[in-house]
C-alpha cells in the first residue's frame, strides 16, 4: 500500500515536500525552502528527514522558491535522478534558482565575515552554483494534460493552476497489485480575478486531495475596487509628488502589476513620468511571460496586443529596466514622480531595502504592497503599522503611506477554493489541508464540514495511506 508523509508545509505557507513510497518507486513531491523568521530559515540547513538514495523521481508544482528552492541542496546531498516539471517552470527555475544561489553564497560570505572576527568557526553554504547547474541539468519540461510514466508504477499529468506561468495542478496515478488510485495536489491554485493567466483547471476525480489553504480564511477584495484603489493611490502619488515604491515577487505578481499599470496608460490614467523594474530576476521573468503567451487569457492578449505582436514593455512604454547595479542607486536621485517595482516581495532582501531606505522617511512616498506577507518577514512589519523599519544597524522611521492590496493576490481565496473543490464528484476524495497558516487551515476546515467534506490537518511527519 503507498504512504504519503508529510514534510513540509504543515505548520505555514513556506517549506512544500511530501514523500510519496509505494512497492515499486519512492516519489518526492516538491522540494521548497523554509521561509520567514531566521529561526524558521535554519530548518534548511537540517538534513533531509528521508534518504535520498531511495528517491527516484522530484515532481514540482511550479518554480516558487517556497516549492523547489531546495532542488539544488538534494542535489548537493547525493540525488541524481530526474525533477519533473512544465515546460515554462524549467526557464523560470533556471532565473530564480541562480539568482538564490548567488544571493546565499554573498549571505555566507557576510556571516563568515563575522565569525571570523568573533573567532568562531566558519559555515559552509548548503548548496554551490555547481549544483545549481547540474539540478537544472536533471529537469524534464512536461506539457499540460499529458499523462507520462516518470517510475515504476507511478504516472503523472499536470494540469494549469493559473498561480504563475508553468504553475500546475499535480495529478498522480499510482498502480499497485492490479488497483489503481490517484493523489491529486492543488498546487498552489491561483486568483481567477487575476491578470494574464488562465483560470485553475478543474479535476474531478481523486482518491487522496492535498488542498493549499493559503487564503483559507479569508476573501480577496473585489477585482474591480482593488483596481480603483490601485488607480487612486497612483493618482493621489502623481498629485503630492512622491515616489511610489512596489516590493515586488519577480515572477507572477510583477507582470500582473505591469500589466495593470499598462492598462492605466492605455487609458490615459498614469500621469508619472516613469515606471522602472529594477530587478534583474524580474526582467529575465517578464521576458519568459513573452514567450509563453500562449497560456494567457484571450481577455488580456487581446489588450496586449492590440491586434499584432505585442509584450508587456510595449504595453507600457514608459517602463524601462533597470539591470545593474548603478542603474539602481541612479534612481536615488528621483525624489518624485516615479513609480519603482522592485524585490523581493516581502522585503526581506533585494533592491526593495535600498528604495525603502530612501523613500520611507519621505511623507509623500506610497509603499504598495501587493502580495502575501508571511510572518517574521520585514514587509508584514510595514503591514502591521510598525513605526520604524530597521535596514542594518540604521532605523528608518516609517511616515510613507503603506497600502496593502489583497486582491492581487496570485492565490485563490476561501470561497475560490471552495468553488473549486466543490467539482470533485462523491464519493469525495480524503482531503487534506497544507500550505497555509493556522487560522486559515482551521476556518478552512470549518467551510468545508458544513459542505459534507471531513477535512484532516496534518502535522509535520505524519504519514497516510493511499
Amino acid at each position: 500500500m503507498a504512504k504519503l508523509t508529510f514534510y513540509g508545509a504543515t505548520d505555514g505557507v513556506t517549506g512544500s515536500c511530501y514523500l510519496l513510497e509505494t512497492r515499486n518507486a519512492t516519489l518526492l513531491l516538491e522540494c521548497g525552502l523554509f521561509q520567514g523568521g531566521r529561526e524558521m530559515e535554519k530548518a534548511n540547513r537540517k538534513p533531509f528527514p528521508f534518504s535520498i538514495s531511495d528517491i527516484d523521481a522530484v515532481v514540482l508544482s511550479h518554480a516558487h522558491l517556497d516549492h523547489s528552492g531546495r532542488i539544488p541542496k538534494l542535489v548537493a546531498d547525493g540525488y541524481q535522478g530526474p525533477v519533473y516539471m512544465t515546460q515554462p517552470t524549467v526557464e523560470l527555475l533556471e532565473i530564480m534558482h541562480k539568482d538564490a544561489a548567488s544571493l546565499a553564497l554573498r549571505d555566507v560570505e557576510w556571516e563568515n565575515k563575522r565569525l571570523r572576527r568573533a573567532g568562531k568557526k566558519e559555515i559552509e553554504p548548503m548548496y554551490t552554483l555547481e549544483d545549481v547547474e547540474i539540478a537544472l541539468g536533471l529537469c524534464e519540461g512536461l506539457a499540460y494534460s499529458r499523462r507520462q510514466r516518470i517510475a515504476d508504477g507511478i504516472e503523472l499529468c499536470y494540469r494549469d493552476a493559473g498561480h504563475i506561468l508553468g504553475s500546475a495542478i499535480v495529478e498522480l496515478f499510482i498502480s499497485e497489485d492490479g488497483k489503481e488510485k490517484k493523489l491529486a495536489f492543488s498546487g498552489d491554485l491561483g486568483n481567477s480575478c487575476a491578470a494574464l493567466l488562465r483560470d485553475p483547471e478543474i479535476v474531478t476525480e481523486a482518491d487522496v486531495l492535498l488542498l493549499e489553504s493559503t487564503y483559507g480564511d479569508r476573501e480577496h477584495r473585489s477585482m474591480a475596487e482593488t483596481l480603483q484603489e490601485f488607480e487612486d493611490i497612483i493618482t493621489t502619488a502623481s498629485e503630492n509628488g512622491g515616489n511610489i515604491l512596489i516590493p515586488s515577487f519577480a515572477v507572477g505578481r510583477t507582470q500582473e502589476i505591469i500589466f495593470h499599470l499598462g492598462e492605466l496608460y492605455q487609458q490615459g490614467k498614469l500621469k508619472q513620468q516613469a515606471v522602472f523594474l529594477d530587478s534583474p530576476m524580474a526582467i529575465a521573468t517578464t521576458e519568459v511571460y513573452h514567450r509563453y503567451q500562449s497560456v494567457y487569457n484571450k481577455e488580456d492578449i487581446r489588450a496586449i496586443r492590440h491586434g499584432k505582436s505585442g509584450s508587456l514593455h510595449t504595453f507600457l512604454p514608459i517602463l524601462h529596466y533597470s539591470r545593474t547595479t548603478e542603474e539602481s542607486m541612479a534612481l536615488n536621485r528621483i525624489s518624485e514622480g516615479a513609480i519603482i517595482i522592485a524585490g523581493s516581495g516581502m522585503c526581506n532582501g533585494g533592491r526593495i531595502r535600498h528604495h525603502l531606505k530612501h523613500n520611507l522617511w519621505r511623507k509623500d512616498a506610497h509603499v504598495v504592497i501587493v502580495g502575501y506577507q508571511a510572518m517574521g518577514t520585514p514587509g508584514r512589519a510595514l503591514v502591521d503599522g510598525v513605526k520604524y523599519f530597521r535596514i542594518g544597524d540604521e532605523r528608518i522611521v516609517v511616515n510613507a503611506t503603506i497600502h496593502t492590496l489583497g486582491g492581487f493576490s496570485a492565490h485563490a481565496s476561501q470561497s475560490q477554493l471552495l468553488d473549486w473543490v466543490s467539482h470533485f464528484t462523491d464519493p469525495h476524495p480524503r482531503l487534506y489541508l497544507i500550505h497555509g497558516e493556522a487560522e486559515a487551515k482551521t476556518s478552512l476546515q470549518n467551510s468545508l464540514s458544513r459542505q459534507g467534506w471531513a477535512a484532516e490537518i496534518p502535522r509535520y511527519g505524519e504519514s497516510i495511506s493511499i
